[in-house]
């Protein structure tokens, strides 16, 4: 089952400050300048930790887990445009001339984090120290990513954009199986909740995963890789900072099609 907003967040452990890679990067100066400005936070599924519009009043560095960055439409619907986990910082798409945000950020799993007062955040950053530096080099990333996902939900089904979210969700939980409702990939993926159960059914019916009410298990991850866009490569190369992704085979494109075939023999 999914957690809800009631359900119990993560305990914060004690040493969570430094699980953030990029906090964990900081030379020791200049991490023990920021430290006494850094609280460790327990997260929980679906919390919203930015809104589109409102004072940006904390940065938050996941120590695992991951956040989503949502472009927010004028009927409320919301999509994915980038993950942000424990290689990078959530608040970066914001306005900085009126300290506010320009995208939603939404917790989706629980993890522990550290948020880092907006004020703290915007003075270390004009230090133009070893703290720009590194936010700087993931603001690029993020942009990377953002740009990446855009073409993605442009262009790729929903079956491999839904491939590729099941792929990245696994990286960053370190677990193969994970909660997950048809109506949350709905929202992420931007399309219809009877879209998400065909797509889903479909994969299911491969051998590739297996559904249960609020949860879904990677039976087989390679062949999902296979079924999955070049999206997912690119993005994950992003995430673990590398120049360059993993080879992309070329059986990849035949590979949906194959799925396909085989969930009907199997329907």
């Amino acid at each position: 089952m999914a957690r809800t907003r009631s359900d119990p967040a993560p305990t914060a452990p004690s040493d969570g400050k430094r699980r953030n890679l990029l906090l964990a990067a900081l030379p020791p100066d200049d991490y023990a300048r920021i430290d006494p400005h850094l609280e460790v936070v327990p997260l929980r599924p679906r919390q919203m930790l930015h809104q589109p519009g409102t004072p940006i009043r904390h940065f938050y560095f996941p120590g695992d887990g991951f956040c989503s960055q949502l472009t927010v439409l004028a009927d409320g619907r919301m999509v994915e445009v980038a993950t942000v986990g424990p290689e990078g910082v959530v608040g970066l798409l914001g306005d900085p001339g009126h300290g506010t945000v320009t995208s939603a950020a939404m917790v989706q799993a629980p993890c522990v984090s550290v948020k880092m007062p907006a004020a703290a955040f915007q003075r270390e950053m004009n230090r133009r120290g070893a703290f720009f530096d590194l936010v700087s080099a993931y603001r690029l990333a993020l942009l990377r990513f953002i740009m990446q996902s855009t073409a993605c939900n442009a262009v790729h089904t929903a079956e491999e954009r839904l491939a590729r979210w099941l792929l990245s969700a696994q990286d960053r939980l370190g677990s193969d199986q994970f909660p997950l409702t048809q109506e949350f990939a709905a929202m992420m993926l931007g399309v219809t909740r009877p879209t998400v159960s065909d797509v889903a059914a479909t994969l299911q019916r491969a051998g590739l995963i297996t559904c249960r009410r609020g949860s879904v298990t990677i039976v087989d991850r390679e062949r999902l890789e296979a079924a999955a866009c070049e999206c997912y490569a690119i993005t994950a190369a992003i995430v673990d900072g590398r120049q360059q992704p993993r080879p992309f085979r070329a059986v990849r494109h035949n590979a949906l099609r194959a799925v396909r075939r085989q969930a009907l023999v199997r329907f």
